[in-house]
């Protein structure tokens, strides 16, 4: 298994999400990306999960459609965290995206 590094990018909508990412994401850890085909905002969602599965944001729509149409076709897409910034209760939070090469 290989991880190719495709992206980097940022989790959007942290703000909005039941639990605090400060409680639920470290620098370095790996993520699980999912597509959320259901969303009313965005047909190309791609929800980011935390290793627990906690909800920890999006990618930002403007970053999605190519990664929405590698998943779609059955390709399986990570991401890991590379850097968190926390500003009171707002974080910004650095991922990587990786696609996973078997």
């Amino acid at each position: 298994v290989k991880e190719i590094f495709l992206f980097d990018t940022f989790i959007a909508g942290t703000s909005y999400t039941e639990r605090a990412p400060r409680e639920s994401a470290s620098v370095g850890d790996k993520l699980i990306l999912r597509r959320e085909k259901d969303n009313r905002f965005d047909e190309q969602a791609i929800l980011i999960l935390s290793g627990k599965q906690e909800k920890l944001g999006y990618i930002p729509e403007k970053d999605n459609p190519v990664f929405a149409r590698l998943m779609d076709a059955g390709k399986l897409l990570t991401a890991k965290i590379k850097k968190i910034d926390w500003k009171g209760d707002f974080s910004k939070i650095e991922i990587s995206i990786f696609l996973v090469d078997f």
